[in-house]
């Protein structure tokens, strides 16, 4: 579980351009694996970065089932399990597990630098809202 979302400012923070990348540090490594789950918001968009099998993983905050909030999943194997359903998302390829009609969760490129975790705000874009039903 996570507090106050950690915000990127990107005109303040600095960013380690290559070609059309443009990496953010969004939190530090010993916070990340103290915690397991931390949240952030870059570009914007809410995002959880999670600790897993010794790699840093970035995705959506919001479950694509049933939008409910992923910080408060838990993280076990190589699945993050939404806190709202029993459905699980494979934190390799975003994949819902078998029997639930879902988008897959949408994963960003993550990296561990200097005792900082990177994600790349350029692959980082708003979903848009789902209308109610």
């Amino acid at each position: 579980m996570c507090g106050r979302p950690i915000s990127v400012d990107e005109q303040s923070k600095p960013a380690a351009l290559s070609g059309q990348e443009k990496w953010v540090p969004v939190c530090g490594l010993s916070q990340l694996t103290a915690q397991t789950i931390v949240c952030v918001r870059v570009t914007g968009v809410d995002l959880v970065v999670l600790w897993n099998d010794g790699r840093a993983v970035a995705c959506e905050r919001a479950c694509p089932h049933e939008q409910a909030d992923l910080s408060q999943g838990c993280v076990s194997g190589s699945r993050l399990f939404c806190p709202r359903h029993a459905a699980s998302f494979d934190l390799r390829n975003g994949r819902i597990s078998y029997g639930w009609s879902s988008r897959p969760l949408q994963l960003f490129p993550a990296r561990i630098r200097d005792g900082q975790v990177w994600i790349d705000a350029a692959t980082i874009h708003p979903r848009p809202r789902r209308d109610p039903d």
